[in-house]
């Protein structure tokens, strides 16, 4: 059993001041493979003070001095690769392939694609040649950083490399399911060399230190990702202090294949929402497809789901793992029976654990046909391994039944007609599209309109979630 109860804190790892001990479960084998202790409001206040106290010095240091160690953490991160894919696997269930190759690696890309940002950002400049205003970036403060379990070190380094790279102190909490990642990378970071107390970590939940966090009258900004229920929840606890939040929330994206895709496209979607066993804010979950293939589309997608094999998280080789716990395991199970009970029809897949699993959270590849948009599968983010298929008619209704969401994080687009592919985006309310298999480069913004969230994630605008912007006249 790994014993993590420590909290990072003011530059060394101290012990909770009272204890709260919470067992970190393994989902393959239900069972607890580490203990964490869960921090309370004197932790909490610990933490806050230590940033606080750095965040004068931390504040002025020269961005040559932040590229150096954070490029110095980038080398230590590159170090303890499988460490981290290790954890990750342990804690949410990432098969060890996945883990390295998917997980790992996106935090690895974010430090490396933050540092290239740095090095180009610009902290001051004129307004114009005409005036003598002169513009400056500053660090928004004290962060509290509210990181989720679905991809661990990928929004830990999301948040915490930019506010490194504003000049801003922090304190993470990491989520509680899944927080052996983020005590390996606090390790990282100290062993970087950052000065005590601009690092700060303290495990919790979201009633106790995520609330605690979000309400704090020293805190300046709130970063999180998570769902929609909780960042509301954020939202009103950081009212009354007047701090920036940031969120980066669900998703329930649509895929419109157009009768003239590519031949991979249904089968290009439907890899994607079982990757990461469909624990993916911007995965795309509705797949809507032209009416003309809509048969052949439905028949493809079910053989892809059936070919997806699932196992434990502790085996190599390509298939996906467990879900991340029985909370989790018992929503899609009740989601799926809301599908079977509204009328989709069930084409692969289904209730309960695939054939030879009769122990941890694993779900069957399960694909809905003849969906309609009013269905509860097709409205509520079910965070499994789960599509749904909805036929349309034409290019407008495709793009109607898209946007007939409450979110607005990440849509796709398939048809090798390249100008309809881009009048279809362009239409589609969501922070990003995704046209025909191209994801996004690195240090692209990230982020949603409507619940799924407000700011962005990555390069320049991840950087600038983390300043403010001061106007100073007469500078000439």
């Amino acid at each position: 059993m790994i014993d993590k109860k420590q909290f990072y804190i003011n530059g060394q790892w101290v012990d909770p001041i009272k204890p709260n001990d919470l067992e970190v479960i393994n989902p393959s084998n239900e069972e607890a493979c580490a203990i964490i202790s869960l921090g309370d409001s004197a932790d909490t206040d610990s933490a806050v003070d230590a940033a606080n106290n750095a965040f004068s010095s931390w504040s002025k240091t020269l961005k040559e001095e932040r590229i150096n160690l954070i490029e110095r953490l980038y080398e230590i991160y590159k170090s303890r690769w499988n460490d981290m894919a290790e954890s990750i696997s342990e804690e949410m269930g990432a098969p060890l392939d996945w883990a390295n190759q998917e997980q790992s690696s996106s935090g690895a890309e974010h430090i490396k694609n933050f540092i290239k940002t740095l090095k180009k950002f610009e902290f001051e400049s004129l307004f114009d040649e005409e005036s003598d205003n002169h513009i400056v970036y500053e660090p928004i403060g004290v962060c509290a950083l509210i990181t989720p379990w679905n991809w661990p070190i990928n929004q830990i380094t999301l948040k915490v490399i930019p506010a490194l790279a504003a000049g801003c102190t922090m304190v993470l909490k990491p989520s509680e399911i899944a927080p052996l990642s983020g005590m390996v990378f606090a390790e990282m970071i100290h062993e970087a060399g950052f000065p005590s107390g601009v690092f700060n970590l303290v495990n919790g939940n979201g009633e106790g230190v995520g609330t605690q966090l979000s309400s704090h009258p020293k805190i300046d900004m709130v970063s999180f990702t998570g769902s929609t229920r909780a960042g509301k929840l954020i939202t009103k606890n950081s009212a009354d202090t007047i701090k920036r939040v940031c969120l980066e929330l669900g998703g329930k994206g649509g895929n419109i294949i157009f009768a003239d895709s590519d031949p991979d496209a249904v089968r290009r979607g439907v890899k994607h929402v079982m990757g990461n066993s469909g624990q993916s804010c911007n995965h795309p979950t509705r797949m809507l497809v032209e009416r003309s293939i809509y048969e052949r589309a439905v028949k493809e997608a079910a053989e892809q789901a059936k070919q997806t094999k699932v196992d434990l998280a502790s085996k190599k080789g390509d298939h996906i793992g467990p879900v991340v716990s029985k909370v989790q395991y018992d929503k899609i199970q009740n989601l799926i029976h809301s599908g079977i009970k509204e009328g989709a029809n069930l084409v692969a897949g289904g209730l309960d654990r695939p054939e030879g699993l009769n122990k941890g959270y694993f779900v069957k590849p399960t694909i809905f046909s003849d969906v309609t948009n009013n269905m509860t599968i097709a409205r509520e983010e079910i965070f499994g391994p789960v599509l749904s298929m909805i036929p349309f008619e034409t290019e407008e209704e495709a793009i109607a039944i898209t946007n007939d969401t409450e979110y607005g994080l990440t849509n796709y687009v398939q048809t090798q007609d390249k100008e309809k592919a881009k009048r279809v985006a362009k239409q589609l309310r969501s922070g990003g599209v995704e046209m025909n298999g191209t994801g996004v480069s690195g240090g692209t913004p990230f982020g949603g309109f409507r619940q799924s969230g407000n700011g962005r994630e990555g390069g320049k605008w991840g950087l600038e979630e983390y300043l403010e912007v001061k106007a100073i006249s007469g500078w000439k």
